[in-house]
This record gives C-alpha cells, sequence and structure tokens, in this order.
C-alpha cells in the first residue's frame, strides 16, 4: 500500500475508541469538570460531569464491562473536550447547560422546553393592570407561577376577574376609554378608567387578589362574607349580592384545582413511569398551598436508561432556565441527589430541598403523580400505534416508498389582501411538532392584494430556499431533520400548479406533494387531492386517513387563521395619534374626547386643536403638520 492510500484510509476512517479516550486521560487533571465525546464529524455524542475528570474518564478505557449503548458510544469517539470546574457542583450546573445547548445522542434529552406562563401584576401603572405573562421578567410588577398551562392560568385569572374585579385592558386602551366598557356590564371589572372606582379602592383590590394568590385564600374568604352579611342587615342586597358572587368566584377555584396539601407550600412534585424504552416524567405546581397544575413529559432516552437515571437527568435539564421552588419530592430516589440540591441552592441564592417522602401527606402527592405519569404514558403508547399506522395509510395512499416523519402543511390567510400571511404546520410520528409551526408575513409589494397563488408561492419560495441553504452549510451528507417527506397544500389544482413550479425551480425532489380540495359546499369528506402526473382522487369518506389529512389540513388553517387575526388585531389597536411625538395618553384622551375619533382629530383646523385643554399652540401646530407632512 503507498503513503498516499494510507494517508487516504487514514482520513476516510479516523482513529476511534477506546485508544484514543486513553490518549487524553494522560494529560487530565485529578479534579473536578465536564467531558464531552465527539464522533468523527465533530458532533458531540455525550456531556458526562465528573468529580475526578481523570479517574472517570479512564474508566471508558476499558475492553469490557460496559453496557452496549456505552460499548457502541466509545467506538464512535474520535476526540474528547474537556472543562475543569472549581467544584462538583460548578461541573452538575454546566453538564446540564451543555447538554440542553449541544442535545448528544447518548444523553437522556428533554425535548419539551417551553417557558412556563405567569400570572403578573404590573406595577408600571398608578392602576395595576392583571394579564398572563410568558417570558423574561422584565416588566416591573410581581409574578406568580409557574402554572402547568396557558389554560390554568385563563382559568384563575377568570376567577380573578370575577372575585377582585380587576382590569386586563392595555394602558392605550385604559388611558382611551370614556365610558366603562362591557367587563364592567358584566361585573368583571370595576371601571376604574372612568372613576367608577377610585384609585384607593381599586389599589385595595389587588392587595386581596395578592393576598389570595399567596395563599391567604381563607382569610380573603371570610372578610368578603364578612362584607356581605353586613350589607344584607343593613338592606343594600345589591352590595350584598355583588360579595356573593365574589365569594362563589373564589370557591370555584378551589374545586378546579382538586388537591390543596396543607404541607406542602412551595413544592414541584416529580414522578417517572417507564414502560420499555419510554418514560413518562409528570411534574405537578404548588404555590402558596394551591395546586397550579401539572404536566407531562416524555424525555428522550435509550432503553439500557433506568428510570432514576432518567429523573437524575430530567431534574438538571429541567431547572436549567426555570426559577426553582423550595421544595423538590421525587418519586425515587436519584444519584448525586445531595450535590443536585446544593448545587440549585448555590443557583436560587436560598435553600432548596430535594426530598423522596415515604409515607404521610407528601407520600400521597408522588402516588398521585405516579399514577398520573402510569396513565399519560398509557395514553401516549396507544396514540403513538394510532399514529404509526395512519402515517402508513397516508404513505400507502400517496404511493411514498415509507412513512412520512415530517409533514408539513400550507395555508394562507387574509382579509381582501390585507394583512395577508401564510402559516405552516409540521406533524410527525408524535404528533403536531408546535414549536416547528412557522407563519411567513407576504413582504412582496408587487403581490396583488388576495392573489392566494402569488401568496404561497413566495411562503414556499422562502422556505424551501432557506431550507437550501441550511443544508448547503451543513457538512453532514444526511439530509437534516427538517427537510419534510410530504409537504400538504391546502387548495387545488392552482395551488398544486405553483408548488410544482416552486419546486422545479428550486431543483427539488424526494418530497411528495399533495393539495387537498375542499369538497362541493365545503363538505368534509368529500375532498379532493391533487398530486402532479396524477388524476385528481377521493378517499373513502369514513377512512381514518381522510380523517387524520383534514386534521392536518384543519389545523393549518387554525394556525394560518389565528396568526393573521393576532397581526390585525395589533394593526387595529395602533392609532395614528400615537405617531406623534409628544402625544402620551393623556393628551390622546384629550382629543378623542375633544373629537371623538382619530380621524376627526387629522382633519380638524389649527384653531380646533388649539382649544382642546392640554393642547398648547405648539403642540397643536405639530399635529396640524404631521398630518399634512404627505398631502
Amino acid at each position: 500500500m503507498s503513503k498516499e492510500d494510507s494517508k487516504s484510509q487514514d482520513k476516510a476512517a479516523p482513529i476511534s475508541g477506546p485508544q484514543v479516550i486513553a490518549n487524553f486521560v494522560k494529560t487530565l487533571p485529578p479534579g473536578p469538570g465536564v467531558y464531552r465525546m465527539l464522533d468523527a464529524k465533530g458532533e458531540v455524542l455525550y456531556v458526562g460531569k465528573a468529580r475526578n475528570l481523570k479517574k472517570r474518564v479512564s474508566n471508558y478505557t476499558k475492553s469490557g464491562g460496559h453496557t452496549n449503548r456505552i460499548a457502541k458510544m466509545i467506538s464512535l469517539t474520535t476526540s474528547m473536550e474537556f472543562v475543569t470546574t472549581r467544584s462538583e457542583t460548578e461541573a452538575l450546573l454546566l453538564e446540564a447547560n451543555l447538554i440542553k445547548k449541544f442535545r448528544p445522542r447518548y444523553n437522556v434529552l428533554l425535548r419539551d422546553d417551553k417557558s412556563f406562563p405567569y400570572i403578573l401584576v404590573r406595577r408600571d401603572h398608578p392602576v395595576p393592570q392583571i394579564l398572563k405573562h410568558r417570558g423574561a421578567r422584565s416588566i416591573k410588577g410581581d409574578y406568580y407561577g409557574p402554572f402547568a398551562s396557558a389554560g390554568s392560568v385563563t382559568r384563575t385569572l377568570n376567577v380573578l376577574q370575577r372575585g377582585f374585579l380587576l382590569r386586563t385592558c392595555s394602558d392605550s386602551t385604559y388611558e382611551s376609554r370614556t365610558r366603562p366598557c362591557l367587563l364592567y356590564q358584566i361585573k368583571r371589572c370595576s371601571a376604574p378608567c372612568t372613576g367608577e372606582i377610585s384609585v384607593e379602592a381599586y389599589n385595595e383590590l389587588v392587595d386581596q387578589a395578592e393576598d389570595f394568590l399567596k395563599g391567604k385564600d381563607r382569610k380573603i374568604h371570610d372578610e368578603m362574607t364578612r362584607r356581605m352579611e353586613a350589607a344584607a342587615e343593613a338592606l343594600d342586597f345589591e352590595t350584598a349580592a355583588t360579595y356573593r358572587d365574589r365569594v362563589k368566584a373564589l370557591s370555584h377555584i378551589h374545586l378546579q384545582q382538586g388537591i390543596n396539601p396543607s404541607t406542602v407550600s412551595e413544592a414541584d412534585v416529580i414522578a417517572a413511569h417507564a414502560e420499555g424504552a419510554t418514560t413518562c416524567v409528570q411534574v405537578f405546581f404548588f404555590r402558596s398551598g394551591q395546586n397550579w397544575g401539572n404536566r407531562a413529559y416524555f424525555p428522550r432516552h435509550d432503553k439500557g436508561h433506568s428510570t432514576a437515571e432518567v429523573l437524575s437527568a430530567f431534574v438538571s435539564q429541567f431547572y436549567d432556565n426555570k426559577p426553582l421552588p423550595r421544595q423538590i419530592i421525587l418519586s425515587e430516589a436519584i444519584e448525586d441527589m445531595d450535590l443536585m440540591a446544593e448545587a440549585f441552592t448555590l443557583r436560587s441564592e436560598r435553600k432548596i430541598e430535594i426530598l423522596v417522602p415515604q409515607r404521610g401527606e407528601k407520600r400521597q402527592l408522588v402516588e398521585h403523580a405516579i399514577a398520573n405519569a402510569r396513565e399519560a404514558l398509557e395514553r401516549r403508547m396507544a396514540e403513538s400505534a394510532t399514529q404509526r399506522q395512519l402515517l402508513e395509510g397516508v404513505a400507502e395512499i400517496f404511493d411514498m416508498e415509507a412513512p412520512p416523519e415530517r409533514i408539513e402543511v400550507y395555508d394562507n390567510s387574509h382579509i381582501q389582501g390585507t394583512n395577508a400571511l401564510g402559516g405552516m404546520v409540521v406533524a410527525g410520528p408524535e404528533g403536531f411538532i408546535k414549536n416547528q409551526y412557522r407563519k411567513f408575513n407576504i413582504k412582496d409589494p408587487d403581490i396583488t392584494p388576495g392573489d392566494d397563488y402569488a401568496m404561497m408561492h413566495e411562503v414556499l419560495t422562502r422556505r424551501f430556499s432557506r431550507l437550501l441553504k441550511e443544508t448547503a452549510s451543513s457538512e453532514s451528507d444526511e439530509r437534516p431533520a427538517n427537510w419534510p417527506d410530504l409537504v400538504l397544500i391546502d387548495g387545488g389544482a392552482g395551488q398544486l400548479s405553483v408548488a410544482e413550479e416552486v419546486f422545479n425551480d428550486l431543483g427539488l425532489e424526494n418530497v411528495t406533494l399533495v393539495s387537498i380540495a375542499k369538497g362541493p359546499d365545503r363538505d368534509a369528506g368529500l375532498e379532493k387531492f391533487h398530486m402532479p402526473g396524477r388524476a385528481p382522487f377521493m378517499i373513502d369518506p369514513k377512512s381514518p386517513v381522510l380523517y387524520y389529512l383534514q386534521r392536518l389540513r384543519d389545523e393549518a388553517h387554525r394556525f394560518a387563521i389565528g396568526s393573521h387575526r393576532a397581526r390585525r388585531k395589533k394593526a387595529m389597536g395602533t392609532s395614528p395619534l400615537d405617531e406623534i411625538p409628544g402625544i402620551g395618553g393623556k393628551r390622546k384622551r384629550a382629543l378623542l374626547n375633544h373629537f371623538g375619533s382619530a380621524r376627526a382629530v387629522s382633519n380638524a383646523a389649527l384653531a380646533d386643536l388649539e382649544a382642546v385643554e392640554g393642547i398648547s399652540k405648539s403642540m397643536a401646530e405639530r399635529i396640524y403638520g404631521h398630518f399634512r407632512a404627505n398631502t
């Protein structure tokens, strides 16, 4: 063999396995740190932490005693990277951060990492607003949560509206009100915007609502009951009825919450249940002694991982970017439990306790969480089996070589061409993949308003042009996971021809393209399907596959319509007066009260503008000039 052939062979098959790891062990320190194992493409296979890096990594150099999963991981390792830390606690925190960043193949991975919703009482306005909040805590105010879902927040907000009559409107809406809105009429708001209640009395209601969220619900309930009885004795039956409705609203939330433990004030109860290679981790949130909902997670892991290993990895990753409760109650003991508690205490700057109760109320909470995890896993496995059968049916109907792993569905939405956008939803073997949904604001100024074909052309061109660029920049020869196997278009033959044109222009292949045309009079079950090189056809109206395709189309329609409405609402909420420098809420309200509408303000004479209270001569000239600058 020539030297050139030898070099070529070495380049094609780099050295991997125990020998590579052994070379790194020679220079490793006997202290704490984090290590990464990389394959020939430079992708991270595994991230681990160690109290003693040298001792831990040297275990991988042994020829036997490994599980099949670990042996395979070692054989693929061609390089390693290390980060030394000052303590094992720092190593634990860094490990969780790197796992979430690199998402290695051989680690347990928490896939659903959506932030949790909170209830926010805004304190940047004299009259506080109460609303649902998700994301960074950049707004001044008091945050209560986390809640398990947006639905649980919405239900609690509804109760708080009925019980404490707090405003939920935006500041701009509040400033522009001249008379109470419908929420005041149906006793959901006390209407501080128009002076129906004083600011002092309103802030007393806010304080009561916050006491309720802090767990002082019995105190609030008793106080309202006392006032109701006092009003009834004074024959003020209207006031008594108001307090009666508020008491009923507060009592209702306890019925919705179900479990409200007496010995747990602030804790997350986390339980795991496994069947085969699938594990469900159920998390219940308890704050202020109240049950604020639960959520099920299904971490990705190899079948060789034990439930305790999955639970340990889950807890470490779950709290990487989330506020920590005072107690974390687990269904079983995990490795490094004390170390993890120490790390969480260090990060949150308050004592965090991790415990596994064996008896009492806390154990009952754990048993309840385990039962929920078991039921959620059974539902998941049943749904997965059904989903796989449906995808096999889709592949058969559309003549695909294999069941699709990724389906993308496209739809457009607009009203007479305004606020036009396209929506893309994604589905796979595990159902809808909502963090992959995308919306496309139509940007081409040459598109005739309402031209669905041109809109679809822009959406598909932007989507697949970007996908081709991402693929070209990747060093991997494999097709990326975000490439669709099947593209569904909501429309008929016209939309299909547009999609074909885009695919031909971009040179796209190996993607099945289908359009779904609604039946006569939009009847479900009479849809026609169009595919390139195939006559239009229908599917048996009783076929489960047809129902599945209808669900995909309806979800795309729902997403596009919802995104369009949100954009339209945002546009409707703006006022031409907001564009004028120096016009704040007070002046805008004065102008609207005087003229009745922004259009009337734009047509007003200079002398009429000067006559408005709070509008100086220079400000009147600025307003007058703003509306005539482009005329």
